[in-house]
Order: structure tokens, then sequence, then C-alpha cells
């Protein structure tokens, strides 16, 4: 039977004093997830080297990328991808996108829209530059091609309130679809974001430090103003009630230690409820 999880504790594409906790955060989520509908993508333990391609760490990158591809091969329904680092959503989205040619969208819930390329990243992590490469361009090796590559007109960014000079200039000069914090209280702007891409089917990425801190205290990254679990429950459950959900992940959990971990998984396994159920 072909998984509904797939967890995948990626770190490597962080390159935070803390990006080993966002391992511990999959491995807690996946505690409480059903083992016969779990399957985990084993993640090399070194580190990996650049190879002079200007990303850090890609070689193990590149080797997480090619294992998440084949767990997913056999899978006809969609499936939840658990992070980890957002780089993960690469190869799960171009596993999403073959099975919808042209009429796949993404929806980026994410405090950051890792729309760099290795020349404008400024710290060389993959986890920034993923989306860029989901549309195509980047790096052989962690870029989708010609067959599953989703173009920034289907690419809808919502809640990115953490976003750098060149990740600006290029949403302006692609017309990428950005929604603000404000603008999701109600569905309603995501629900016509979606509808302009002229896509049927949607694959949802969420960073949970879309997040407000005060919601959950296990984030890689502490950005104040975010989202509440009840507004990200309405968000996900409007969508689905539109169109067609192809797949999705959740990354970015990166709790401090198990005790913390048990105090934010009740809102995760909510959110993981709206993506389900």
């Amino acid at each position: 039977m072909a998984p509904s999880f797939v967890v995948v504790p990626q770190w490597q594409g962080s390159v935070s004093p803390r990006a080993m906790r966002l391992s511990d955060g999959a491995e807690a989520i996946r505690g409480d997830l059903p083992s016969s509908a779990t399957v985990e993508v084993p993640v090399p333990v070194e580190a990996g080297d650049a190879q002079d391609t200007g990303i850090d760490r890609f070689s193990s990158l590149v080797m997480v990328r090619e294992r998440l591809t084949r767990a997913l091969r056999d899978c006809v329904t969609p499936v939840l991808t658990i992070g980890g680092e957002c780089g993960v959503s690469l190869a799960a989205v171009g596993h999403a996108s073959a099975r919808h040619p042209g009429g796949l969208a993404v929806v980026w819930l994410d405090a950051h829209p890792d729309l760099h390329t290795p020349e404008s990243s400024p710290s060389g992590a993959f986890g920034g530059m993923v989306l860029r490469a989901i549309a195509g361009e980047g790096v052989d090796g962690l870029v989708l091609g010609a067959d599953e590559r989703v173009p920034f007109d289907r690419i809808v960014i919502a809640g990115a309130r953490d976003i750098d000079p060149a990740e600006t200039e290029l949403i302006g000069a692609a017309g990428i679809r950005s929604l603000s914090i404000e603008e999701l209280e109600s569905p309603d702007g995501i629900l016509a974001a979606v509808r302009a891409t002229g896509a049927t089917a949607f694959y949802l990425h969420l960073d949970l430090d879309v997040l407000d801190p005060s919601v959950l205290t296990g984030l890689s990254n502490l950005l104040p103003f975010g989202l509440s679990v009840e507004t990200l429950g309405r968000t996900i459950t409007a969508l689905r009630a539109e169109f067609e959900l192809a797949g999705a992940t959740i990354a970015g959990f990166a709790p401090a230690s198990p005790e913390a971990a048990n105090d934010d998984l009740p809102s995760i396994l909510r959110i993981i409820g709206a993506l389900t159920r």
C-alpha cells in the first residue's frame, strides 16, 4: 500500500545553528502518525559539500531528493510530506506536478518566499532557494525539469514577511501573486489568487514559521505577526472545498527539547487533520 505520510528529517537545507532541531521535529511528528501509512526517507548523517554549486551541503540534498522521489514514485493519492526543512518540497511538488500536468498551482505558506538562486542567496542555504527551483530555475540536481516545474504564474505566496530585496524584485518582475498575513484573515483573497492561476489542483507547502510564535514555540525562525492556527485551518478548508489537494508539505518544526515538542504537537496535529480529513 502506498503511504499517506512520508517523513523526511532533512536538515541540510538550513544553515541555522539550530538546523538539527528540524530533524528532531520531523521525528516528533512521526511519532503521532499511523505507522502503517507512514514511511521515512533516510537522511545521510554527513552534512555533504557544495561541489562548487553555491548551495551549501549540495551532495546530501541531491541524495535525499533522489530517495524521496523513489518513495513517492508509486503514490497515486495525495501524500503529506513531513520535513525537516523546506527543501523536501522540491521532490514532493515535482511528483504532484507530474500527476497534474499543466493544472497544478503551488500555494506557498511561509514567512519567507524562498526565491533565491545561489547567486543571490546571502547564505547558500537551499531552503531559501527551493521555490525558485520548483519554478525551474536553479542548479542541475536540485531543480525541477520541464515536465515538473510550476511556472511563476501558477505560484501563490502567502504570509511572507521576511523578504530579501532580490526576492521582492523577482515577485514584481514575474508577477507572482503574493498575499500578506492581513489578506489571509478571510479565505476570499487566496481563493481568488488560486482561481486566477487557472489551476484545478493545488500543492500546499506549509512552513510552520508562517504561524505566530505565540502559537508555536518550536519554530526555526521566530517572526512576529503571523497566522493563528484557526486562520490557517480556515484557509486550508476553503482551498480544499474548491480545489483538489494534490499533496502537501509541513516543514520547519524545530523544538528545543522533547518536552517542548509535546507542547506544540496538538496544534500541529490540528493542521494535519485539516489537510487529511
